[in-house]
Order: C-alpha cells, then structure tokens, then sequence
C-alpha cells in the first residue's frame, strides 16, 4: 500500500473541524436547517450529555457524534444530534442507530431532538433517511435530512470556489479518496488545497486550524511532505505572511508522537530539536552555541514549551526564559 494511503483517518479531522466552524456546517450542509437557527443566540455542544446517552446504551460502531444546543429563529430551544458517518463502507444498522441515539436524548432530557447525518462512504445508491417499524397498528418512524459527500464531485469547480470552509474539507475527504494509490496526485491536490486556504484571507487562527485537517486527511510521503512545506513557505512569501512555524510545530508534533509509537525516542528528540533549531533561525537569525547545545541536550518537555513560545515570543530570550 502506498505511504500516502498507510494511515489515513477520516473520522477525527471531522470532530474538530465541526466543532471549529458549527454555523458554517449546518449552513454548507443543511441550509434548510441553517435558515431556522438563530445563531446571533449562539450555541452550546453538549458532549458530558451526549458521552452519558452512549454509556447507557450499546449504541453500536459510533464515528462523530455531536450533541449541540440552539435556538431556533422561531424563539424555541432545541438540541441538534448531529451525526457524521466516515466509514467507507455501507453500515446496515446506521439508521437504527440515529433513531436509538434521537429517542435515548428525548428520553432522558425530555428536549426535542433534530437529527442530521453527512454520510461521507463512496456508495452514491446508499441514501439511509429514516427508520421506521410498525407492530399491530403502533408505528414508530425518525426521518433525518441526509447531506452525501460524493455528490460533490458532479461540480469540483464549483466545490472549490465556494468560500465555506465546509467546501475546502469536503473537497480534502474526496481527494483523499480519489488519491490513495497516487501520493504524486495526493500531493498535486494537498498543493492545490494549501493555496486555496491561504487565498481565503481568513483570519489567522482559521487558516492554521483548517490546514491541520487537511494535512491530517491528505498524508504524504516524506519526501513530498517537505517538498510542501517549501512551496507553503514560498507562499506565504508572496502573501507576506507568516503560518509556517504553527504549521511546521503540527507536523513536528505528528511526527514526535508516531515515533514514541515505534520506540524511537532518541530520533523523536534529535527530530524536534532540528526543527525548532529551523524556526528559531527563521525568526531570530543565527544561534550562538550555547544555544544549539541547550537545544541538542533538551528533555522532550523542554522542547514541546519552547516550540508553544516561539509564535508569541518577541525576542530569543523569551523563548527560553525559565518560569
């Protein structure tokens, strides 16, 4: 299998991402739904309520669930079980489950219960959008609106000019689909995607957040993960900015934790300490020896701290001050 392919996760890049832009979920998804929420009321994800309805229960194969609270424009305060399938492959019990988990929350909170599902599988005939039974006359039925990710790529053009940030993930989740014997094509697409968010002009903290679930979703060998990190700094040089630090401490960070899964903790640290070594020299010029020797001989706590300092830190010494 190839290395672009190995290890890709399509089920957490979801759950922050959700949770980092909520409104423009439910609008780029759900625009029927979007259009009755008040969201100038604001909103409350629920997760001690929702992880108490799954311990009572056995739910089943769960991916992203979240439990949010919202006012409707209508004054009424509803709870929204929002529901994301990220498995490739058809479930048959998906629909007995968004009705379990609908009917657990109003029976245990007594509150209205809306229920959405983003199916994110490669089966475009599978359309799951209600249960429903009837037993001697008694009928019970849940119908959910359904959002389908392959039905995206009829218009990429369009899924690509579309300023949600919702159209940049989905078109990631596709690519890393369509991409994974090709870490050549992985990369051609991880590229595309990487300049499209920084010409969003969104705030700052946005960008950084939407570029590690895209990194997340589209893995690429080494080799072609620094040849991106080159064209992001040649980007960013053009747009006179500066992400690559956050960035490069993500990467750092993923790379840190795959090798403490393999043992490998002397080539965690030596790894670390060059790319700190890398960012320092970006911001504060040449380093002295001493340094590169603190930095050589640094604990794995010590690193991790002075890589969080070196996005605010104004000069060398704030990056190293003790305390």
């Amino acid at each position: 299998m190839p290395q672009a392919a190995a290890h890709d996760d399509l089920d957490s890049p979801w759950k922050e991402v959700v949770e980092h832009a909520f409104p423009e979920f439910v609008d780029f998804y759900f625009p029927n739904v979007g259009r009755k929420i008040d969201w100038a009321r604001g909103y409350t994800f629920l997760d001690k309520e929702l992880q108490k309805i799954a311990r009572d229960g056995e739910l089943g194969r769960r991916y992203v669930d979240k439990l949010v609270r919202i006012t409707t424009l209508a004054g009424e305060e509803d709870w929204l079980c929002v529901h994301i399938e990220v498995q490739g492959d058809v479930d048959p019990d998906f629909e007995r489950r968004m009705f379990v988990y609908n009917y657990r929350i109003f029976d245990t909170y007594d509150r209205p219960v809306a229920s959405l599902a983003v199916l994110a599988d490669e089966d475009p005939t599978w359309r799951p959008d209600r249960f429903e039974y009837e037993r001697l006359g008694c009928r019970h039925s849940l119908h959910f609106p359904v959002a389908k990710l392959v039905d995206y790529i009829a218009d990429e053009a369009a899924l690509l000019a579309n300023p949600s940030p919702f159209a940049l993930i989905t078109a990631a989740h596709l690519y890393t689909r369509r991409t994974r014997k090709s870490p050549a094509r992985r990369f051609d697409a991880k590229r595309r995607l990487v300049r499209l968010l920084y010409e969003r002009n969104w705030p700052r903290q946005r960008i950084i957040d939407l570029f590690r679930v895209l990194d997340w979703m589209l893995k690429l060998p080494d080799s072609l993960e620094r040849q991106l990190w080159q064209d992001i700094e040649n980007i960013e040089g053009e747009r006179k900015v500066t992400y690559v630090s956050s960035i490069e401490r993500f990467a750092i960070e993923r790379g840190m934790k795959k090798g403490m899964q393999q043992g490998m903790q002397q080539g965690i640290q030596k790894g670390l300490a060059q790319g700190l070594q890398r960012q320092l020299n970006r911001r504060f010029g040449p380093l002295s020896a001493d340094i590169a020797d603190r930095l050589e001989h640094a604990t794995p706590e010590q690193l991790e701290t002075w890589a969080d300092r070196i996005l605010d830190a104004r000069t060398l010494d704030e990056v190293f001050t003790e305390g």
